[in-house]
């Protein structure tokens, strides 16, 4: 069956299905859940392994399995997706199993330090750290399983109109998330929960926190899942407007043929992607250190300071999710997308430097809300330009799985050099944020490469 359409029938097709504000708000819903998990890894990941023993030099490590498994999983669940067309969805079955197996790990995790596994192990780890990298790894893997439909249905089910409407309430949703699972913790010890445990045990205040962020992950998806109904593969032909027997002739591309033919915002967007998302590695694996060591003044892990301080990273990270809350409300008023961008990260690049100057743990709001400008950039504006270039294509899902290897990549290289950059400045922690605002300003001076043009592929 082929399917054409004149300008004025497309035009017409394109207005019947406006989606109204609370169809796009279900749309992504469970993206709020979704990102209380994600935050709550960002922000505790390294204060679980340094509760465990890991040394300071050995914490970027950490981070390397869980976007390689991203950049292997993440272009297969595009592709599945893609050719996925069953009674509950095309994206559906791939957010809800990601969510389950999310929230069984989030159980476990945190209570690696309980089981009694202090014996060394291989490459000098203890088995509670083990233990602790592979729920990590199937952690950091669901999360991405069930994150990545919510970007994709958006593409499948949005028109152009209102597609920055519906990224834009993805984002808030986001940033909303983030706020309760930053500041879970350090709501928990407020409320009597414990904060501090022997040593190798995870704080009661973080296992109650990801206790919680399950239940709400959940939850959230089931929402979502229930709330929307995909469209069948005749549907989605006639709503993108392209021939549906061509569509599935195109599924025996493969990946590489798919990356000769990306559109050119695919690498010079991936090369942005690439300093940023170094840098934010970075934020997550130091700035535990950086701030228990510049304003409590210690850097033992034990320590009720430490603990403290494990606790207050939520906080900044929670005003850097006010900040992106605020500065995506300004994205739109710039001209082009290249000014927002090259603005955003060069305030994001200044709030990471001035991470290292500061002593007071109240003056850190400012450095963190500047950060979450780059952060509202990273958010919105790769995958406005992105699914903007890759109008009309029926890979939507494939690319936007292999668009997500920009993403892992430069986490695994900053997780693999992590520990030499660290060495070499002398193992300051908050000097590791200087880094992280330098690889920010690169990436501001890469935006120049981009150019906006949904015709070039």
């Amino acid at each position: 069956m082929k399917v054409y359409f004149g300008i004025k029938a497309w035009n017409a097709i394109m207005e019947k299905r406006n989606l109204s504000f609370w169809q796009m708000f279900n749309l992504s819903f469970g993206f709020f859940g979704v990102q209380i998990a994600y935050a709550l890894q960002s922000a505790n990941i390294s204060r679980i392994f340094a509760t465990l023993g890991a040394d300071p030099h050995q914490l970027s490590f950490f981070w390397i399995l869980p976007p390689l498994m991203g950049m292997i999983v993440q272009p297969l669940i595009g592709r599945w997706s893609d050719r996925t067309w069953c009674r509950m969805g095309r994206r559906k079955p791939y957010l809800l199993v990601g969510a389950i197996v999310a929230v069984l790990v989030m159980i476990f995790l945190p209570n690696a330090g309980s089981l009694n596994f202090s014996q060394r192990l291989f490459l000098g780890l203890n088995g509670a750290m083990w233990f602790g990298l592979f729920s990590l790894i199937f952690l950091d893997t669901s999360i991405n399983v069930a994150m990545q439909p919510f970007k994709m249905m958006v593409g499948d089910m949005v028109n152009e109109k209102q597609k920055t409407q519906a990224y834009s309430i993805q984002s808030f949703l986001c940033n909303a998330g983030s706020l309760f699972g930053y500041l879970f913790p350090i709501f928990f010890t407020w409320i009597g929960i414990a904060n501090t445990a022997p040593k190798g045990v995870i704080p009661d205040s973080v296992i109650w926190s990801f206790y919680c962020g399950a239940a709400i992950l959940i939850l959230c998806v089931l929402y979502t899942f229930m709330k929307v109904k995909e469209m069948n593969p005749k549907e989605y032909a006639e709503f993108h407007g392209f021939d549906l027997q061509k569509q599935q002739e195109g599924k025996k591309e493969g990946f590489i043929k798919l990356l000769v033919q990306a559109p050119k915002a695919f690498w010079t967007v991936g090369l942005v992607q690439f300093f940023c998302w170094a840098a934010f590695l970075f934020m997550w694996t130091y700035t535990n250190g950086a701030i228990a060591k510049n304003v409590w003044g210690t850097t033992d892990v034990v320590s009720e300071g430490y603990q403290a301080a494990g606790n207050w990273v939520g906080v900044v990270f929670a005003i850097q999710a006010v900040g992106s809350l605020c500065w995506a409300l300004f994205i739109p008023k710039f001209k082009n997308n290249r000014a927002a961008y090259i603005t955003s990260l060069v305030i994001g690049a200044l709030g990471f430097i001035s991470v290292y100057f500061i002593h007071d743990q109240y003056l850190l709001f400012v450095s963190y809300f500047l950060i979450g400008f780059a952060w509202a950039a990273m958010l919105a504006l790769p995958f406005s330009i992105l699914t903007n270039a890759l109008k009309g294509s029926s890979h939507m899902g494939e690319y936007l799985g292999l668009f997500n290897c920009t993403i892992c990549l430069p986490q695994i290289v900053a997780a693999a050099l992590g520990g030499l950059v660290l060495k070499a400045i002398g193992g300051s922690q908050a000097g590791m944020l200087v880094i992280a605002g330098i690889l920010l300003l690169c990436g501001a001076v890469a935006v120049l490469a981009i150019r906006e043009n949904t015709s070039d592929h």
